[in-house]
């Protein structure tokens, strides 16, 4: 049976992108990690782009991930409104506590996982996540989509699957989730790991692109 074709007002704006910035699908797949056959179909309208594919071009392409999403046709909050309960729902326990004295936002949990970015590529980032990430794991001892994110993160890291920046992207989130001292210290009951969660949910979902894609 003949594909569907998806609304192709994303592609068109692709098509324009590269235009402009004279690049070939060929060297926004170097640039983004997202293979050059994935981009030509959501490009031609035969695959529906995902959140984490679009963070991806935007950052390549320089533009608002807020102009691709509403072009493939997400919603303006999609990718970012379980975030920003998550976010809103800590802002509240601390509020209602008074446990901790200091705001959260995305804003700080961003520019904190930026810095864990760079020491993750260090020797001494490098060997903190592969030394203490079981550890930690098995300090929290939870389950479910929080901690299958943090494991399969883990594998990718330890194994070096993935490009130098995809690595740095995933060990800023595992250093964050290690790291006793983050933005909300994890000594702080209830939310401790709470802050975790959302910093491992926003780099799984929206600033990472699985393992490279050849086919559907």
């Amino acid at each position: 049976m003949a594909e569907q074709p998806i609304d192709n007002k994303l592609g068109t704006i692709l098509k324009d992108l590269l235009n402009e910035r004279s690049l070939s699908i060929r060297k926004l797949d170097q640039l983004t990690g997202i293979d050059a056959a994935t981009i030509s179909r959501i490009i031609n309208g035969k695959r529906k782009a995902t959140p984490a594919h679009l963070q991806r071009l935007a950052e390549c392409l320089d533009v608002p991930v807020s102009r691709l999403f509403a072009a493939a046709g997400y919603p303006a909050s999609s990718g970012q409104s379980e975030l920003n309960s998550s976010i809103a729902n800590i802002e509240e326990v601390l509020q209602s506590t008074h446990s901790y004295d200091q705001n959260f936002s995305m804003g700080s949990m961003q520019e904190k996982l930026s810095q864990y970015e760079q020491f993750s590529l260090t020797d001494e980032g490098r060997q903190t996540i592969l030394q203490k990430f079981i550890g930690k794991l098995q300090e929290v001892g939870s389950s479910g989509p929080f901690i299958q994110q943090l494991k399969e993160m883990y594998d990718r890291f330890r194994l070096k699957r993935g490009t130098a920046l995809e690595l740095a992207i995933i060990g800023s989130a595992l250093i964050y989730f290690i790291l006793p001292t983050d933005c909300i210290p994890d000594f702080v009951f209830p939310i401790g790991y709470i802050d975790d969660a959302v910093a491992v949910n926003f780099v799984f979902n929206t600033r990472l692109v699985r393992p490279r894609e050849n086919k559907d």
